[in-house]
C-alpha cells in the first residue's frame, strides 16, 4: 500500500506462556479511518498499544510513516493514545488539560492559546474552557480527551475504546463527530472497538482479529456482504447460517444438502465434494414466501417461533427439522397475517448467499 501511516508485521506478542497476538500484519493508509474489531481478550488493545510504544513486540516491527518505531517509547512516536475513559488530569479544567503538552513542548503561550482555542472549536466545546472535569458530562470528557490527544498534532491517533463508557444515544452521536473530525482534519485514526455497529459506521476499513490474529480486513460493505469464515459471518450483524455438506460443483454453482432440502450457492476457491460448508443469508434478505412450493435451490420450510417488533421492521424466527432458527426482516404488510405456530417458506434471491467453508472457522 502507498502512502503507509503504519506498518504492522509479523508481530506477535506473548506474556509469559500465553500468547496475545501471533503474526499479525496490518497497513494503514495516510488519511484511513481502520477500526480494530473483536471480542474482548482478541489481542485488539494489546497491538494498539504496540503501536502507541506502552508494550513491546515480543517479534515483529511496527513502522509509522516509513520509520521503525517497534523499541521507541510512546514520547518518541508520533502518536498519541486516547483512552477509553479519557483520564482528564482532575486537577487541572479543561484549557490546562488540552495544553498540558504544549507546554511540555515549551510552546509559545500565544501557540498554545491558538491551538486550544482551536481544539475545543473543533469539539464544539468553545465555552468550557475553564470548567473542570467533574463539571463535565461523560460525552463532553471525551470530547476533551480528544481534543487534547489532537493538540499534539500526532500523525496517527489511535483510539481505545474511548466510547464504551457512554450511553448508546450519546455513543451515536460521537460516533459521527468522531468520524467528521477525522475528514476534516485528513488524519489518520486507529480505532478499537468491540462494538460491530460503531466499526460499520465509522470505518475506512475493519481489521477483524480472533484469537491474537487477524482474520480478515475489508471495507464494511465487502466484511458485511463477503464474509471471509463462519466467524465472521457470525460476528458482524445478524446472519443465518444453514450447515450442510457440499453434494456437487458444477458451472461454478455448489449444491448443499441442508436438513435434506438441496440449496444452491455460487462456489469459492478451495471447496469440494463433501467438505463440510455453511450457507450465510442475512435477515433482511429473506422472505416469507406466499407459494406452494419452494424455488429450486434457495429456500427452507419452518415453523414460525417468534414475531419480534423492531420498529423498521418485523424480525421473523422459524424453526428447521434440525432445530436451526432462520430469521427474517419483514416489512409491516409482508408480516401481516403471520402468526407463531405457522408452517412457513423461506426463500432468498440466487446472489443472497454466500458460502463458507468449515463449521468454526
Amino acid at each position: 500500500m502507498t502512502n503507509a501511516a503504519v506498518e504492522i508485521m509479523g508481530v506477535r506478542k506473548s506474556f509469559g506462556s500465553m500468547t496475545a497476538l501471533e503474526d499479525v500484519d496490518l497497513t494503514v493508509a495516510d488519511n484511513e479511518f481502520v477500526s480494530l474489531l473483536g471480542a474482548s481478550g482478541c489481542g485488539k488493545s494489546t497491538l494498539l498499544r504496540i503501536v502507541a510504544g506502552f508494550e513491546y513486540p515480543t517479534s515483529g516491527k511496527v513502522r509509522v510513516y516509513g520509520e521503525d518505531v517497534t523499541t521507541r517509547p510512546p514520547e518518541r512516536r508520533p502518536t498519541n493514545l486516547v483512552f477509553q475513559r479519557g483520564a482528564l488530569f482532575p486537577h487541572m479544567n479543561v484549557y490546562d488539560n488540552i495544553a498540558y503538552s504544549l507546554k511540555l513542548k515549551k510552546w509559545s503561550k500565544k501557540r498554545i492559546d491558538d491551538k486550544v482555542e482551536e481544539m475545543l472549536a473543533l469539539v464544539r466545546l468553545e465555552h468550557l474552557g475553564g470548567r473542570g472535569p467533574t463539571e463535565l458530562s461523560g460525552g463532553q470528557a471525551q470530547r476533551v480527551a480528544l481534543a487534547r490527544a489532537l493538540a499534539g498534532e500526532p500523525k496517527v491517533l489511535l483510539l481505545d475504546e474511548p466510547m464504551s463508557a457512554l450511553d448508546l444515544k450519546l455513543r451515536q452521536q460521537m460516533q459521527l463527530e468522531l468520524r467528521a473530525i477525522q475528514r476534516r482534519l485528513e488524519a489518520t485514526f486507529v480505532f478499537v472497538t468491540h462494538d460491530q455497529t460503531e466499526a460499520l459506521v465509522m470505518s475506512d476499513r475493519i481489521a477483524i482479529m480472533n484469537r491474537g490474529r487477524i482474520v480478515q480486513v475489508g471495507t464494511p460493505q465487502d466484511i458485511y456482504r463477503r464474509p471471509a469464515n463462519v466467524f465472521v459471518s457470525d460476528f458482524i450483524g445478524q446472519t443465518n447460517l444453514l450447515r450442510g455438506t457440499v453434494q456437487s460443483i458444477q458451472g461454478g454453482v455448489a449444491t448443499l444438502d441442508v436438513v435434506g432440502t438441496r440449496l444452491t450457492v455460487a462456489t469459492v476457491t478451495g471447496v469440494s465434494v463433501g467438505a463440510r460448508a455453511a450457507l450465510s443469508i442475512r435477515p433482511e434478505a429473506v422472505r416469507v414466501s406466499r407459494q406452494e412450493s419452494l424455488p429450486e435451490g434457495r429456500g427452507v420450510e419452518g415453523r414460525i417461533s417468534e414475531i419480534i417488533y423492531l420498529g423498521s421492521s418485523i424480525r421473523v424466527g422459524a424453526v428447521l427439522a434440525d432445530g436451526t432458527t432462520v430469521w427474517a426482516d419483514l416489512r409491516d404488510e409482508e408480516a401481516e397475517g403471520l402468526a407463531v405456530g405457522d408452517l412457513v417458506k423461506l426463500v432468498w434471491a440466487p446472489a443472497a448467499p454466500t458460502l463458507l467453508l468449515g463449521d468454526n472457522e
